[in-house]
């Protein structure tokens, strides 16, 4: 299965976005699910994660803009990203993995093309 990340586009400084992390014809809800983001030239770096019964994690720096939840009656899990900066900029993807208090890339899979995010005044 590849989850399908979405909801990226082009908003300025301070602004918000929501992502959304679906798998049309997969169910979610028997796994833990986790954002990670890809800036051109660096590595893939965690973002969140929530469990499925709903345990969340943030990298420090983000936990105070970003919300991770989830929607079994959806089949979606989303990231609400708030006060947004230059430095958000990015791919950001969706995948399968053991959510912990810290996460790797490596761990995880179920990839998807990602949901570019950009922000830019």
């Amino acid at each position: 299965v590849q989850l399908q990340a979405s909801g990226g586009g082009l908003v300025q400084p301070r602004g918000s976005l929501r992502l959304s992390c679906t798998a049309p014809g997969f169910n979610l809800d028997y796994y833990d699910i986790g954002w990670f983001r890809q800036a051109p030239g660096k590595e893939r770096e965690w973002v969140s994660c929530v469990t499925k019964n709903g345990t969340t994690h943030y990298v420090n720096l983000l936990k105070d803009r970003f919300t991770i939840s989830r929607d079994n009656a959806k089949n979606a899990v989303f990231l609400q990203m708030n006060s947004l900066k230059p430095e958000d900029t990015a791919t950001y993807y969706c995948g399968i993995g053991p959510c912990k208090w810290y996460n790797d890339y490596v761990d995880y899979g179920s990839w998807g093309q990602g949901t570019q995010v950009t922000v830019s005044s």
